[in-house]
């Protein structure tokens, strides 16, 4: 059955000049004719039956078809230019997945690692885009996802990495390297509290038996690695993942102030939409986050 889909070029024109708010620049900028421009929208208003843009003042301003219409279509060219250039990079062999991540656990678990899958498949290259949200594969322009959670996500084949501790640490600055607090003296210190874990220092002060401060005094941010950053410039106490810490550690830029690990109710897994199950990418990439996280606990 024929597709009812117009034909990229009256696409084309019509995402520029709805960028631009403008025929003229969009002519430009695609290298055609403002007369050109116009007979392609044109023709796209009339394959639709849709009127897509209306005269102003200062020249033309999309309607309210056309603003829904351009977010869909925009975010589509620009799937398709990517997978075109990626085609042409990879001239057919290997491929790319475009991987959805936590960003701490990204930038200081993942990318540290990624050399070494590019070493064993360098025609396959892993594309990284942050989320700290939940979210649905639909319409994401997602191939799977590095998620901390409770390993629930509906219509996705997930995968269970690695489990997740969370410590305290500040800066030597705040607490002298040798010295260690009890629960209670910590609690009198500002704690540095993640807007994404917002239970995380009650679960923590749970765990050794004291109840958490009802009003906990330290600033609030959304990333573990703001948090981390924070901790070192002094701000306040962190309450971060132990993994990759061994750094900020042994340098001496980040100190532990109570020797006291807390199972998180988290754990970091690899998910994939279940109609990907067979991708022949995805099942490289899945089987090596595997023994990457085995390795990790194997330490």
């Amino acid at each position: 059955m024929r597709r009812t889909i117009p034909n990229t070029a009256a696409l084309t024109a019509f995402e520029a000049a709805a960028r631009h708010s403008n025929f003229t620049a969009a002519a430009n900028e695609l290298s055609l004719t403002q007369g050109a421009v116009c007979r392609q929208v044109a023709s796209l208003e009339a394959f639709l039956r849709t009127k897509l843009f209306r005269r102003s003042g200062r020249g033309v301003v999309l309607t309210d078809a056309g603003v829904a219409y351009q977010r869909q279509i925009a975010r589509h060219l620009d799937q398709v230019e990517r997978d075109t250039l990626d085609l042409m990079a990879h001239q057919g062999r290997g491929g790319s997945i475009e991987l959805g991540i936590v960003p701490t656990f990204g930038t200081r678990w993942l990318l540290p690692r990624l050399p070494d899958f590019a070493r064993r498949h360098p025609d396959i290259t892993i594309n990284l885009s942050s989320r700290t949200r939940p979210f649905l594969f639909q319409d994401s322009g997602l191939d799977a996802s590095i998620f901390a959670g409770d390993g629930l996500w509906p219509g996705a084949t997930v995968e269970y990495l690695m489990p997740e501790s969370l410590v305290p640490v500040c800066s030597p600055a705040l607490i002298h390297p040798r010295k260690r607090l009890t629960p209670q003296q910590l609690a009198r210190l500002p704690l540095i509290q993640q807007s994404t874990r917002p239970y995380a220092w009650r679960h923590w002060f749970d765990s050794v038996g004291l109840r958490s401060p009802v009003d906990l005094v330290g600033p609030r941010y959304e990333l573990f690695s703001m948090s981390l950053q924070a901790a070192m410039v002094g701000l306040g106490v962190a309450l971060v993942p132990e993994y990759d810490l061994a750094d900020e550690l042994a340098a001496g830029r980040l100190v532990v102030p109570v020797d006291h690990r807390c199972p998180s109710d988290r754990a970091y897994y690899f998910a994939a939409p279940e109609n990907k199950g067979a991708d022949g990418l995805l099942t490289l990439f899945r089987a090596w986050l595997v023994e990457q996280a085995r390795q990790v606990a194997a330490v």
